[in-house]
């Protein structure tokens, strides 16, 4: 009770703030990205960049695409597209171009910005170019997670767009501790968020029927999960964590998977995935459905007709996926990796598996099937969790870092 009044009394005082004080003296903030694609780094940018702006910030979204292709959902903020460069057959060359190219287009639009925040690799270190060069902006820099590259081009860059930045956020403890152990930096801790009613839809019996039929689903339990096919996601283990399940049991679980535009290429993962399920006892189309990029309005249908949630990944950022699931009233089924530990609770919040163990999420997967009085806890727990974490909050941890360092930039003039 007390820390809810504290934290309602912050906000009431920074939301006065925003009223009281010259607007003109705030920065004015740009939020690159490097997708118009609805990867969870994109879909944090559109939702904070919105956020700022209700509380009443200059805000602008940059990001990297076809200047005639819009985002994947309408974005209430300003928006400038920058074009990308045509597609590398290897990673490293589209890393290197992308940030070429994000250099041009930042460095012809930064005397519009106080603060460039960057919430990728690519943006981060064309920002720092552009910054380095003599344009007159602060950048911040969000590092969701480090990935595991092989190249020491690619492991040099992406530790240059740790170090290069004058201020670095994440999303968790985990990745504040690991950024201060293996980079050397101090990085703040802001939250991840969810919209408010953005997951809760009413749906008639005719449309829940439908999209049900349309993977197969008619009589089976439905188990969704997003963020398509990659190693990151711990794909192969839920495919056998799958096949346990169909081998012991006559009624089967079906799985829908949404999602799967990446920067990075995972066909041979994919590939490689997809071909196991014959061996397995699985059949793509009926046991496994890929739904692919669904439309920005059909995508809360699909949380809503789902019968569980499952996310067995072994490195995430925080797991905003898990959020929105909650909040649709959706039962998780999750691996116990660190970060998720953060702010789930097993058994309150999600089941928790051990990770990148098949065994143990197939049982788990079995309990939302088998314990009615599981489901019931989870499906009930899940809005609450999802109410602890909003994104106008997220806004203001936001507001106060940016302010504090324009308050910095003052003083030392």
């Amino acid at each position: 009770m007390f820390f809810d009044a504290l934290l309602l009394a912050i906000v009431q005082n920074m939301s006065l703030s925003i009223h009281t004080r010259n607007r003109a003296s705030y920065p004015r903030i740009a939020l690159t990205t490097y997708s118009v694609k609805p990867r969870g780094g994109v879909v944090h940018t559109l939702e904070l960049a919105e956020a700022l702006q209700a509380a009443g910030i200059d805000v602008t979204v940059i990001a990297m695409g076809d200047p005639d292709t819009k985002f994947f959902r309408d974005v209430s903020v300003p928006v400038r597209i920058i074009e990308s460069p045509p597609w590398k057959d290897t990673l490293e060359q589209r890393v290197f171009s992308w940030i070429d190219a994000m250099t041009k287009g930042l460095s012809q639009l930064c005397d519009e910005f106080d603060i460039i925040h960057s919430q990728d690799c690519i943006s981060a270190r064309a920002a720092a170019r552009v910054r380095d060069a003599g344009a007159g902006i602060h950048l911040v820099r969000t590092v969701h997670h480090v990935d595991d590259f092989t190249t020491q081009a690619l492991i040099d860059c992406q530790r240059n767009a740790i170090l290069e930045p004058d201020h670095v956020l994440v999303v968790s403890k985990l990745w504040q501790d690991r950024l201060r152990a293996e980079f050397g930096v101090d990085a703040t801790i802001v939250t991840n968020g969810v919209r408010p009613g953005r997951f809760s839809v009413s749906m008639d019996d005719q449309r829940r029927a439908e999209l049900r039929e349309r993977v197969g689903a008619s009589s089976r339990f439905l188990y969704l999960t997003v963020g398509g096919i990659e190693p990151r996601k711990g794909s192969r283990f839920l495919i056998q964590a799958l096949a346990k399940l169909k081998a012991n049991r006559r009624n089967s679980p079906v799985l829908a998977v949404i999602g799967g535009h990446s920067f990075q290429d995972y066909r041979e993962y994919r590939e490689e995935v997809l071909s196991s399920l014959e061996g397995l006892g699985l059949t793509l189309g009926k046991d496994v459905v890929l739904l692919g990029t669904v439309d920005e309005k059909e995508l809360p249908e699909w949380f809503a007709v789902a019968d569980g949630f499952v996310f067995p990944s072994v490195n995430e950022g925080w797991g905003l996926a898990i959020l929105e699931a909650a909040s649709a009233g959706l039962p998780v089924v999750a691996s116990d990796i660190e970060v998720f530990q953060e702010f789930l609770v097993h058994e309150r919040d999600a089941i928790l598996t051990k990770v990148g163990d098949p065994d143990s999420l197939a049982h788990g997967m079995a309990r939302l099937m088998d314990e009615p009085f599981t489901f019931r806890q989870l499906k009930e727990n899940g809005p609450a969790l999802a109410a602890r974490y909003s994104w106008n909050t997220t806004a203001l941890q936001h507001m106060a870092i940016y302010d504090g360092i324009t308050s910095r930039d003052l003083v030392v003039r």
